[in-house]
């Protein structure tokens, strides 16, 4: 009969926590700077300019197509063959950066397609320029349809991040793993690494629901 110890979780929740830690700052910074790529490329998608969306296109393809666990393979052990070296814990944010980028950009391109015409020229005929238009007409509205879909996409890479660990980058999985190589308790430290991240998605579920009650909940012609 297995006999069920989880003393050495206990002596070393510090560092499960700590590694939570880590994964939550990997994770925002991740999505901060993949919503700067996903901008980038929807704007480019909406564009006229014809090579740049073929570009963001074949980008967005290819990320949206191939595993996540390939591309942080070929970032941190592919690109070195070509002179670009990197750390654990730089690969592991540019392939989070590189992947939300694919994802966000069509959430934000969705949202700034979702924007009636009328609306835009509306903003045209009282004198605006593209900028004040995007600023004042555009922007407000779409945040407001892919709110949902920007913070399950950051839930979804909070939890992907765990992958991660297969490079040693520093997160949560990679905390759990070295606890388990130096105690052997792996059923106690992965029902704990369970109960965290469950703990962790939860959380922001709930603090996300609660910022669009407060900021978005409002009639559509606003």
């Amino acid at each position: 009969m297995y006999q069920f110890n989880f003393q050495p979780v206990i002596q070393n929740l510090d560092l499960l926590l700590f590694g939570a830690w880590l994964t939550v700052r990997l994770s925002l910074m991740a999505m901060l700077f993949g919503l700067v790529v996903s901008v980038l490329g929807a704007v480019a998608k909406t564009s006229g300019i014809r090579p740049l969306r073929w570009l963001v296109d074949a980008y967005v393809e290819v990320i949206r197509n191939t595993p996540f666990l390939v591309q942080i393979f070929f970032i941190f052990f592919g690109l070195p063959a070509v002179g670009i070296s990197m750390s654990p814990n730089t690969a592991a944010l540019v392939a989070l950066v590189v992947n939300v980028g694919a994802y966000g950009t069509e959430i934000i391109r969705a949202g700034i397609e979702s924007i009636p015409r009328g609306q835009i020229e509306a903003g045209r005929a009282l004198g605006l320029n593209p900028v004040q238009i995007f600023r004042y007409v555009v922007v407000k509205p779409a945040l407001r349809n892919i709110y949902p879909s920007l913070t399950s996409q950051f839930i979804y890479l909070m939890l992907t991040s765990s992958v991660v660990s297969v490079i040693s980058a520093n997160d949560l999985a990679s905390a759990g793993a070295d606890l388990n190589a130096r105690t052997f308790a792996s059923f106690e430290i992965y029902l704990v690494l369970t109960v965290l991240y469950f703990l962790l998605a939860l959380g922001f579920s709930t603090l996300f629901a609660a910022i669009r009650r407060v900021f978005f909940t409002y009639p559509a012609g606003r």
